[in-house]
């Protein structure tokens, strides 16, 4: 039954990114050029996550703390080296670049945190982008064209609470995933990211 689940999912989830893929943004040139290219892609999968009802939950009190199952999906993700980054709007005003904007993000975080282990922000290095102006605010394509061009070739994937910004993603060759939906698993499972270091372009 798994076997099936896991055949199931691979065909709906590398299908449905296909589908999505086709040049949705078509109205700026940096939008066009960031589409995927056969055979530019390489394994090394790198996962780019929303923050917030995505990886961080926030309570009615104002207290932050993991989303259900995101401690424990970060954690498999470290296991298997498969790198970990966050695209997510915070205001420019955060900062002149984007150390200095997640640097405030994390204090925000951190200062509202309530759950029993802390956020994993050593999972995420450099791989923390963040909007410079407030036209760069998702769901505006930039963040993710940058993500694509920090990625040195490898494949992409994104996983985020709203399906307006995982639609964008998967426009831009990502394979996106919606969390939370219901029947599904929570987080896209992670064995469908390692299939992608073996999956031929």
């Amino acid at each position: 039954m798994s076997l099936v689940l896991g055949a199931a999912l691979v065909s709906t989830v590398l299908c449905a990114t296909a589908g999505a893929a086709a040049p949705a943004h078509t109205t700026g040139g940096a939008a066009r050029d960031s589409a995927p290219r056969v055979g530019v892609e390489r394994a090394c999968p790198v996962v780019y996550f929303d923050l917030g009802e995505t990886l961080v939950h926030t309570a009615d009190d104002g207290s932050t703390s993991y989303h259900p199952g995101a401690a424990t999906y970060l954690r498999s993700l470290r296991e298997r080296h498969i790198r970990v980054g966050l695209i997510t709007n915070v205001p420019p005003s955060w900062g002149a670049t984007d150390a200095e904007r997640a640097a405030r993000l994390k204090r925000e975080v951190d200062a509202t945190w309530r759950g029993s282990a802390s956020f994993a922000w050593k999972d995420f290095g450099d791989r923390i982008l963040t909007p410079r102006t407030e036209a760069e605010r998702k769901p505006a394509p930039v963040l993710w064209q940058r993500a694509k061009g920090l990625s040195g070739g490898c494949r992409l994937v994104y996983q985020a609470e709203t399906a307006e910004e995982v639609d964008v993603a998967a426009s831009l060759g990502y394979l996106a995933y919606q969390v939370d939906r219901p029947h599904r698993p929570a987080y896209l499972p992670v064995g469908l990211i390692e299939l992608l270091g073996h999956r031929p372009r």
